[in-house]
């Protein structure tokens, strides 16, 4: 009988048609070989493929099987979705395309046509990282705080749902994620000054089911239940004027048998502790992993990573379940290595620390106490007005970029970054403004050194990672930090694209790297492995830009990048990348800047604006960023005023800030940028 109905159930799977499939639960926890049914492919995030017909002995047969032109050249950092050979992907300003996965044909396309205002809003880029699935829906989260439920066959809208208050600055970048029947998704904006919460809804209807959120609000208006009571005891003074932060914008896992789904908290608003909480405390539930009731929302347990946090050490980044033999029994664990360097080992039933190890150089904790699982904090890291070097920077020793377990190997596979940035506290901060209530100008000469040293001494890698024997087992350099999301096949494989623009392939066991393909762009974004009529696929997303690229510096200016591709390869793929544009080796970004006219007060002036306007996204002191304001090609001077004010670029993520800035000011800036410019020009940086 049950072989029976299983022919039955495939039969009607099969006349449904491409992309119509119900995805249930039991798919979802134990998906097919061949497909890719959720971000981290199972409910455990594990970023790992069964899949071995691709594998460390025919590797070098992978060849490109298709590609796709990505129409916004801005970071593409989504995993995309395989359901019965349909790929789902989206890209930035979430527009979301469905193709046949074999052969590449689009069958649609759905523009969400987000307002291209909340690109301004974004703190680190336009991006969004996956798309969730449930029955025969496709579920897309936009830039503007919507959740909007997609037919998987057409692309049409069956539902949308404002999960914000678009009066405040939020914006969403995560990938939804669906359980029992509910879709769950958490929001941005702590560098803005929101409260961060994660929202529950109805996947049929798009009802809300529940809502937690990550930081207490004002107690005069009562807590919304006893965690926030209890979480309001660790803060102090009116931090709620400022949103307190806590923004749960990436990170979840589901343990369907335990019933808990963990969240990853974000960092506090503003970063500055001195403001946001002027008496100390631990502020939670800032910098922390909480395990909620998936039925109900309600607090089961929290670890802490940070406490008190101030340098944007989140706690949002990708958690790993898996069962681990450790200490002569099997633990069910959640692991987690987020910004501040610790890889965390956490019981996931208990929440109780099993073990922390800094898988990284870092300044901020000399380690972990055992006991009461809190940092051994370095009291030098906590900064005032002198500007003070701390490692890891804000970009983390490992950001949003997916990490993979392989069950085969027992390693965790974990794109590193060595990272360092100067703290310094703002003279002043006006909650009513928002900001980080940090300074990054002022202290110059000290400020110069600090970054010096921070371009020395800054690198990345990927790490092969024993969590049980909480050491690296192999790790193999990047020339520059800045390499994409990593996968774990059954092949003994680990992908993973690289910051030299090309997509490899490693042994799992051993590291060495036994396959690699230039592919004119930086992959990024996780890899997937799925299967359509018995060939094996891997697809990446690739698309320079995000998180690392707006907040640590580097010499990404140089980096020559062809157009943003989704790249699907296969054993004996013969496609063909275009060559390169030959106007894209002009890098026009060396061009001399332009002789500095301005008085020295309206540099000043403008130093001022840029730090409180423009350095989240462009770089402190205009060093890095998501673009290099010091390189501006001289098209991009001329049209300076027309970009920042005129709204001339926002398709591509920079808004017009009219509403913020007037012309002087803005003319203000820009002869800082002049001005920062020719202080550091030598013809070569």
């Amino acid at each position: 009988m049950r072989a029976i109905a299983a022919i039955t159930a495939a039969a009607l799977l099969a006349a449904a048609g491409p992309g119509a499939a119900g995805v249930t639960d039991a798919r979802l926890a134990a998906p097919a070989p061949g497909d890719w049914l959720s971000t981290g492919r199972t409910y455990s995030e594990e970023h790992y493929s069964p899949l071995d017909q691709i594998n460390a002995g025919n590797v070098g047969q992978l060849g490109l099987a298709w590609f796709a032109d990505l129409a916004t050249d801005r970071g593409q950092e989504a995993t995309p979705l395989v359901i019965d050979g349909v790929l789902y992907d989206v890209e930035p300003w979430n527009i979301v395309t469905a193709y046949d996965g074999a052969t590449g044909r689009k069958l649609w396309t759905y523009d969400p046509q987000v307002p291209l205002k909340f690109g301004r809003l974004a703190c680190c880029d336009i991006v969004s990282r996956g798309l969730a699935a449930w029955g025969s829906n496709i579920y897309v989260a936009t830039l503007d705080g919507r959740l909007i439920a997609l037919d998987a066959k057409s692309g049409k809208p069956v539902w949308s749902v404002l999960t914000v208050d678009n009066s405040k600055p939020y914006t969403i970048t995560g990938a939804p994620r669906v359980y029992g029947g509910k879709v769950l998704i958490g929001n941005g904006g702590a560098e803005r000054g929101v409260r961060g919460y994660v929202t529950a809804y109805d996947a049929a209807t798009g009802k809300q089911d529940w809502r937690w959120h990550t930081v207490p609000g004002n107690p005069a208006d009562g807590f919304e239940n006893a965690a926030m009571e209890m979480a309001a005891k660790t803060w102090t003074g009116e931090w709620w004027l400022s949103g307190g932060g806590g923004t749960a914008w990436d990170a979840m896992a589901y343990d369907p048998a335990l019933g808990l789904v963990y969240i990853g908290v974000g960092n506090g608003s503003p970063w500055a502790q001195h403001f946001r909480s002027p008496g100390g405390g631990d502020n939670l539930f800032l910098a922390s992993i909480v395990a909620l009731d998936a039925k109900t929302g309600e607090y089961r347990w929290h670890y802490q990573t940070t406490p008190g946090e101030e340098w944007d050490y989140t706690a949002t980044q990708p958690m790993i379940l898996a069962d681990l033999a450790i200490g002569g029994r099997t633990r069910q664990v959640l692991m987690q290595a987020p910004k501040n360097g610790f890889f965390y080992v956490l019981d996931r039933k208990t929440g109780e620390l099993l073990s922390a190890t800094n898988f990284a150089p870092i300044n901020w904790a000399m380690g972990v106490d055992m006991r009461t699982g809190r940092p051994v904090e370095n009291p030098e890291v906590r900064y005032g007005t002198d500007p003070v070097m701390v490692s890891p920077g804000a970009g983390g020793a490992h950001n949003w970029n997916p990490m993979a377990f392989s069950p085969k190997t027992g390693l965790v596979y974990l794109p590193v970054t060595e990272t360092y940035m100067s703290y310094g506290l703002a003279d002043d901060y006006d909650p009513a403004k928002g900001g980080l209530g940090t300074s990054f100008f002022g202290n110059d000469e000290k400020r110069k050194a600090q970054a010096e040293y921070a371009d020395t001494h800054s690198r990345g890698w990927l790490s092969a990672w024993d969590p049980v024997a909480g050491r690296e087992v192999w790790h193999t350099p990047y020339e520059q930090k800045g390499s994409g999301g990593v996968l774990a096949t059954a092949g003994n494989l680990v992908f993973q694209g690289s910051i030299g623009k090309t997509f490899a392939a490693y042994r799992a066991d051993t590291g060495e790297k036994v396959w690699e393909m230039p592919v004119q762009q930086v992959p990024i974004a996780a890899p997937i492995a799925y299967m359509v009529d018995g060939a094996q696929y891997i697809a990446v997303n690739a698309g320079w830009g995000g998180g690392l690229a707006h907040v640590e510096r580097s010499n990404y200016e140089k980096l020559i990048l062809g157009k943003p591709r989704l790249l699907v390869f296969k054993l004996g793929g013969t496609a063909k990348l275009p060559p390169m544009p030959a106007e894209s080796f002009a890098v026009p970004e060396l061009s001399p800047p332009p002789k500095l006219e301005a008085s020295a007060e309206t540099v000043a002036q403008g130093e001022a604006l840029y730090a409180e306007q423009c350095s989240l996204c462009h770089g402190p002191a205009a060093r890095g960023g998501i673009k290099d304001l010091r390189h501006m090609a001289p098209a991009t001077h001329a049209e300076f005023l027309d970009i920042v004010l005129g709204g001339k670029r926002a398709r591509q993520g920079m808004a017009s800030f009219a509403d913020t800035l007037d012309e002087e000011q803005a003319k203000a800036i820009h002869a800082y940028l002049i001005a920062r410019a020719n202080e550091d020009w030598d013809g070569t940086n």
